[in-house]
């Protein structure tokens, strides 16, 4: 995936400018920065669910509009309705309508790629159980497994480890990872800056616009880190940083 030049507003406010982003196959890219930053924005843009301003996203050599067909969404779980009466098969199920179409019936293939999914995401003992009666990071791996189901080249993951316990986040850990080395493109925004400086190839810090990416042993300078998030220089957030640095020396 490519994008050039993204400028979106919002609202009659300038949320993101001359973004320029690039994932390729076999990557597991992090997007950080602060709240309010643009970090969803961004990814809404890529789905084409947010109106552009100006510049242009590329994804997979075609226009966005063809190559969103293969693009996975993993949203924030505060996006989904858990309370509606369905179960867990068919919401990963419910991640196939773009291939199966709409109105039509899933086949054979859409079933064995909702299985699949399911079993990556370790959850394929719960396929019939509600929704609505999974714990948090039960319901995160749902989410995760539906993205999956579409059988993406580019797989978009807002937040994905917000509010999970470890055991979780080291399984959905394992699982990008092993995604991006069989040679998947992902972009992940995430609040846990630790973790992306271990788990990403690359790092992209935003706040409106792109202030630094990198390798995140490329981004020892804490001027790039106190611009992005408003750090202060002492701030412990900033030795955090700089101990997981040292390690991936």
């Amino acid at each position: 995936m490519t994008v050039e030049g993204l400028a979106v507003d919002l609202g009659g406010r300038e949320v993101l400018r001359e973004i320029d982003l690039t994932v390729a196959r076999g990557e597991l890219v992090g997007l950080i920065g602060p709240n309010g930053a643009g970090k969803t924005t961004l990814l809404r843009s890529v789905l084409g669910l947010t109106q552009i301003r100006g510049g242009t996203v590329t994804i997979g050599g075609s226009t966005a509009g063809a190559g969103r067909r293969k693009v996975g969404y993993v949203p924030q779980r505060h996006e989904f309705a858990w309370d509606f009466p369905i179960s867990v098969e068919d919401v990963v199920l419910s991640g196939r309508v773009g291939a199966i179409g709409w109105g039509r019936r899933a086949g054979v293939e859409d079933y064995r790629a909702t299985r699949q999914a399911l079993e990556r995401v370790h959850m394929q003992d719960l396929r019939r159980r509600p929704v609505g009666q999974l714990s948090g990071g039960q319901r995160q791996r749902v989410l995760v497994a539906r993205a999956l189901a579409l059988r993406p080249c580019l797989l978009l993951l807002d937040e994905p480890f917000t509010g999970l316990d470890i055991p979780t986040q080291e399984l959905l850990t394992d699982l990008f990872t092993s995604l991006a080395q069989e040679g998947h493109a992902l972009l992940m925004t995430t609040h846990d800056l630790a973790g992306a400086l271990v788990a990403c190839q690359r790092l992209y810090l935003v706040n409106r616009r792109v202030i630094a990416t990198g390798r995140p042993d490329e981004l020892a300078d804490p001027g790039v880190w106190i611009e992005a998030f408003g750090f202060r220089p002492g701030s412990p957030l900033l030795a955090t940083i700089g101990v997981h640095r040292a390690d991936l020396r």
